[in-house]
């Protein structure tokens, strides 16, 4: 049963962007992984295509399509091995702040160029001292006149390092409820007093350029803050949705390309004459796999029907990610036992997917937190 609803349209884009990324990105990808970032104009590239911030609304500089296009984006982008051209952050997670809860000047501002790629954004929330417990950040946001005065550090930001805009997170010290002082704000890279680290050496994702940002009396305009002051946690909240379910998918594509990968191995790895493949452990082995990526394939793929309907699904998105993401570990461990030396070497693409995919239980909140929120959704 197909759950997903794709029309030619959907199947011309999804074919567009396949030849794009063969020609454009796939030749880069040991570049980047060596750099530790992903050059600025692969993304000029990417939204001279159409493939950045498909949703954003015509009047924006959009192209207003439904989300199976960024969908189709998401899984392309896993099917070539590469997680430095991190544009689902880009167009799924942080855009949709600027476009949900910008004002109408925020968005011509910003919006035309994010979907072009001339701006790349980033959304700072992680802080050295907090982590995944967001009352708990330091940054300040303090108003002065019609200017907000930003002091604090934010850490472990993707697209840290090339970054043009920074969705950040800031609280009042001056209101009690840390919950209810937190403001959102959009931050331009050049700020007097906005500085960025260099990209951090990482064990995965090393073409994707992730650093520390700093503020020291950065002074941004009171008209850059997100939605009304205070109300910064609640839209987090609201967007952590969509940041879940872009989280679970992408973790579901990485598992299935590592499944499929080690499927073509071992029906050509041969031990004692006879492929690896025609081995019963091996075969119930890959099958356990395979069965629970589809099931999990269909789980997903509900929560996308539903999320396009504007259900809320908070609940079974945190069960998604954690689950998902803690399945893809599983599959690339276990395909990595089945591979066996084959699969260690680094001119083999199952190195790179399996310290890639290590750290997405960790991100967009821990899985521990995942279960966190679904213990109270249950009434526990």
């Amino acid at each position: 049963m197909e759950l997903l609803k794709f029309t030619d349209k959907h199947h011309l884009f999804r074919e567009r962007l396949k030849k794009f990324l063969k020609i454009r990105v796939v030749p880069e990808i040991d570049r980047c992984e060596a750099a530790h970032i992903t050059p600025k104009s692969m993304w000029k590239a990417m939204g001279k295509e159409g493939f950045l911030c498909p949703g954003v609304p015509q009047a924006y500089g959009g192209q207003g399509l439904d989300f199976l296009y960024s969908f189709i984006v998401w899984e392309e982008l896993a099917r070539i091995n590469f997680t430095g051209l991190a544009a689902p952050l880009h167009s799924d997670i942080v855009v949709p702040y600027i476009q949900t809860f910008g004002s109408e000047t925020l968005k011509l501002k910003y919006l035309p160029k994010c979907v072009s790629g001339d701006m790349i954004t980033a959304v700072a929330m992680t802080e050295p001292g907090a982590g995944s417990d967001l009352a708990s950040m330091e940054t300040t946001g303090v108003k002065e006149g019609q200017d907000i005065i930003i002091n604090g550090s934010k850490t472990f930001i993707s697209n840290g390092v090339n970054c043009d805009i920074v969705v950040l997170a800031a609280r009042d010290p001056r209101t009690e409820d840390r919950h209810q002082a937190i403001s959102l704000y959009i931050v331009e890279a050049g700020t007097p007093g906005f500085t960025k680290g260099e990209p951090f050496e990482k064990m995965g994702w090393a073409g994707q350029d992730t650093a520390e940002l700093f503020f020291s009396d950065c002074k941004i305009p009171a008209a850059n803050r997100l939605g009304k002051p205070g109300d910064g946690f609640l839209m987090l909240m609201q967007k952590l949705q969509q940041e879940r379910l872009v989280c679970a998918a992408g973790a579901l594509f990485e598992a299935e390309n590592i499944l499929d990968l080690t499927i073509d191995h071992c029906k050509t790895k041969k031990i004692a004459g006879k492929p690896l493949s025609k081995f019963q452990s091996t075969q119930f082995a890959l099958v356990e796999m395979a069965s629970e990526i589809r099931i999990l394939r269909t789980f997903v793929e509900t929560m996308v029907v539903d999320h396009m309907a504007g259900k809320q699904i908070i609940k079974e998105t945190s069960m998604a990610k954690y689950w998902v993401t803690d399945m893809s570990k599983r599959v690339a461990s276990r395909c990595l036992d089945i591979m066996g030396s084959d699969g260690v070497l680094e001119s083999s693409p199952l190195a790179r997917r399996f310290r890639d995919t290590r750290v997405t239980s960790i991100f967009a909140g821990t899985n521990e937190i995942m279960k966190g929120i679904i213990a109270k959704s249950m009434g526990l």
